[in-house]
């Protein structure tokens, strides 16, 4: 039969049903604002901290304008993930919405490709984490961590033991229950947002139009290069659908969480480029490896907040690590329980409600892998990832609309397809951009993915060991996502 088939699709009803099975079930206790927060959480982090430097060295004062476009192109894919996340409330994000849509071998090839932007996504920002605490001891105290124990060896250093600490610390916060994750990160989130907010109360006080001028020294063009850049500030909004799942009314909060989390990030970014601009010149900051800190220092001439901007950068990352490990996690969860990776690292911790042997596990190579290899090169792969999954959605969308156009969909992208298909263009464009060593790579961890996938994945697929009904069996009512009103029971899982 067709459904045997590399490119057999999974029915959405299996796939919701699939979540209540005993010993696979997670807890619904998310909430929309938890939610959202993970959103903000995962957004804000390096790139506000950095990429404005680089951005503004582009573009001058018109890097304002960068980010607004950057934000319009991640908003045409956030709507698609709105769309699918609320239809399909089952987690593995774009691998699951992939694999209801366009077939299982290209649903194993977003998730591989999911595993390399999350995880290896994770290891980097712990590695720039440690570098950011370094900064706050030294800004701070004066003191900071030897470098045998602070940097990779290819860095001169024996291991980086910071990063090794966060990623391990993510992990035992995350094996312990989403319920204290979704808590830990809220209350993160609150402080980097208040030191944003401090940062930009201080430039408006400081504020000045002189730098403003010339507004956009290369044109079009410096604004649209810089886009491409910045456009990685905004990578994040994507790992709350993996919070599906566990959220307990994901109809609604889903979207609410996605678009809502997406527009909050962006308002503090133009604030706090605005704030930037109005107190340093392009190229002060654009000098430094920390451009908020030295609009501060050397244009408003405030040397003792830097240390605040330091502590909130360490924060940011703590965040960041936090929401893109459990997307991490939720996405390898979601391939074992398909059977495309060992089944049994699927199985939840009965005490916790949490994937917990799998946690572990990825814990434990994500701090092997930030502990001794220096990722500069390899986290340029983070991007073409990310932008690969973005093109994905696009097209589940598109496709899901035309074979399933009765489905339920709590939340529709306005004017199908023309709103996908802008999705689709914006983020090949931003592809295009990427160097050729980029691509290489990003082709032979796919090529390696294949491989395991025709060794493993094809012959233990649930497709192909009669676990999964065929489309015929499934009832239609169990397509639809729970109701406001039976969503879960809050902190103690589903109500049975």
């Amino acid at each position: 039969m067709a459904r045997h088939g590399i490119f057999a699709v999974r029915d959405v009803g299996s796939l919701i049903s699939e979540t209540s099975e005993e010993g696979t079930q997670l807890k619904k206790a998310v909430s929309a604002n938890q939610l959202t927060a993970m959103g903000v959480g995962a957004i804000i982090g390096t790139g506000i901290f950095v990429v404005i430097g680089e951005g503004s060295a582009i573009a001058g004062p018109a890097v304002i304008l960068s980010f607004v476009l950057a934000a319009v192109a991640c908003a045409f894919s956030a709507l698609s993930y709105a769309e699918l996340a609320s239809s399909i409330p089952v987690s593995g994000s774009a691998y699951t919405y992939t694999y209801a849509t366009l077939g299982e071998l290209v649903a194993w090839i977003i998730g591989w490709d999911l595993i390399l932007e999350y995880g290896v996504s994770v290891a980097a920002i712990a590695v720039g984490w440690g570098g950011n605490l370094n900064a706050f001891l030294d800004a701070a105290f004066g003191f900071a961590l030897p470098e045998a124990i602070s940097s990779s060896p290819e860095d001169g250093g024996v291991f980086n033991l910071p990063a090794v600490f966060i990623v391990l610390a993510i992990t035992l916060l995350l094996v312990r229950g989403v319920t204290e994750s979704v808590k830990a990160n809220l209350i993160m989130v609150v402080i980097k947002l208040a030191v944003l907010v401090f940062f930009i109360v201080v430039a408006f006080v400081n504020f000045g139009t002189g730098n403003f001028t010339p507004f956009a020294p290369d044109g079009v063009d410096g604004v649209t290069a810089a886009a491409a850049i910045i456009f990685f500030a905004y990578i994040g909004f994507d790992a709350v659908s993996t919070g599906s799942e566990e959220a307990r009314n994901p109809s609604r909060d889903l979207p609410l969480a996605i678009i809502g989390s997406l527009v909050i990030c962006t308002i503090f970014y133009v604030l706090t480029v605005v704030g930037a601009i109005g107190i340093a010149t392009p190229e002060q900051m654009s000098a430094s490896d920390a451009p908020l800190a030295a609009a501060l220092d050397q244009g408003a001439g405030l040397t003792w907040a830097a240390a605040i901007l330091a502590l909130g950068a360490v924060v940011a990352i703590t965040s960041v690590v936090l929401v893109i490990f459990y997307g991490q996690t939720r996405i390898f969860f979601a391939m074992c329980r398909d059977g495309l990776l060992p089944r049994r690292l699927a199985t939840v911790n009965q005490r916790y409600g949490t994937p917990a042997r799998l946690t572990v596990v990825l814990g434990i190579l994500i701090a092997i892998l930030a502990a001794l290899v220096p990722l500069s090169t390899i986290v340029e792969l983070v991007n073409i990832g990310t932008l690969f999954a973005f093109v994905l959605v696009n097209i589940g969308v598109i496709v899901l609309r035309r074979t399933r156009p009765d489905m339920p969909r709590p939340y529709r992208v306005p004017w199908s397809p023309v709103l996908p298909l802008l999705g689709i263009v914006f983020a090949i464009y931003l592809m295009a951009d990427l160097p050729l060593d980029t691509w290489l790579r990003f082709l032979g961890w796919l090529a390696a993915g294949l491989l395991i996938y025709l060794l493993y994945g094809y012959r233990h697929s649930r497709l192909r060991t009669a676990d999964v009904p065929p489309p015929s069996e499934v009832s239609p009512s169990s397509e639809l996502p729970p109701r406001a009103d039976d969503a879960g029971a809050g902190e103690d899982g589903p109500r049975s």
